[in-house]
């Protein structure tokens, strides 16, 4: 049997996200080269977790690494093998408790006023004004851009739910300056191949690379941005509960550790009114409003 093929029809019938597949079947892969196709079926939990030890001891591999891999094996046992109690009694790794890393105002007034090529300045804006993951950009369509309401729609984003975050004032008039230089036909960013989906690693450059442009020489990552959207509004007053609708946070159970800094974690939770969204100001708005009073 091709175990391999068999977990990829499971992960693609279940409708799990293209990244998520592309994971699992990296580690399940992995794991197979080191175990016979007869030997699968009846490995022992301790043989298992065996397998996963000399996986940590060899690789060192992030908390990340190491519970996506267990994530893909547990998928393996459960779903394709139907063995469920496999890994019933295997443990997972602690999860480090790290705060993120968030730019302050003034590295992303500096790493956004440095971009010079508009559809890369389109790109970072949106994902600071709106507070959107990687992923989320990449999905996003011509037609999620309401500028009537000035909303974002986010399809299938965080947990596969669509939501709804702000569009700010300043990240608009960025994206009608790019839509007017590229006419995009499908996606709101996409590659040189018209209709194909921008990629990840392209955005990652772009950051990288004006980060170092803006003489910025901290680890930060895309994902900054997200956090930083989120840490900037708390400070502007906005309430958590409304900073998590944003964010697509389905939960109050959802990892808040990034706001612990300011004293204002809460386990508080509620549906938020669009009308109520419509009303928060983007931090991006702020930032720049700020620059031009400066420059009066």
């Amino acid at each position: 049997m091709n175990y391999l093929r068999e977990a990829e029809k499971e992960l693609i019938l279940q409708d799990y996200s293209k990244n998520t597949i592309k994971t699992y079947l990296y580690y399940l892969n992995s794991f197979f080269k080191q175990n016979s196709d007869s030997s699968i079926c009846s490995l022992s939990k301790d043989a298992i977790k065996d397998y996963l030890v000399k996986y940590i001891e060899k690789y060192k591999p992030s908390y990340s690494a190491v519970s996506q891999n267990i994530n893909a094996l547990k998928f393996f046992y459960g779903k394709v093998l139907r063995k469920p109690k496999t890994f019933c009694d295997i443990p997972r790794p602690r999860k480090p408790r790290t705060l993120p890393k968030v730019m302050s105002r003034n590295e992303i007034s500096r790493l956004l006023s440095i971009v010079t090529n508009i559809k890369h300045k389109a790109i970072l804006h949106i994902i600071y004004s709106g507070g959107l993951q990687l992923g989320e950009i990449l999905n996003l369509k011509i037609e999620d851009i309401d500028s009537d309401r000035m909303l974002i729609h986010i399809k299938g984003g965080k947990g596969k739910k669509d939501r709804t975050t702000i569009l700010g004032k300043t990240c608009l008039a960025v994206l009608r300056e790019y839509y007017r230089n590229y006419r995009p036909s499908i996606w709101l960013f996409e590659s040189t191949e018209k209709g194909k989906q921008y990629s990840a690693k392209s955005v990652q450059n772009i950051f990288r690379a004006n980060l170092k442009k803006a003489g910025i020489n901290k680890p930060f990552t895309v994902h900054s941005l997200r956090h930083s959207f989120a840490t900037h509004l708390l400070e502007q007053g906005v309430d958590l509960r409304y900073i998590q609708e944003l964010l697509g946070h389905s939960s109050s159970k959802t990892p808040i550790h990034f706001f612990e800094t300011t004293g204002q974690a809460t386990e508080i939770y509620t549906h938020v009114s669009i009308k109520n969204l419509q009303n928060i100001i983007s931090p991006a708005d702020l930032i720049f409003s700020d620059k031009e009073k400066i420059n009066e």
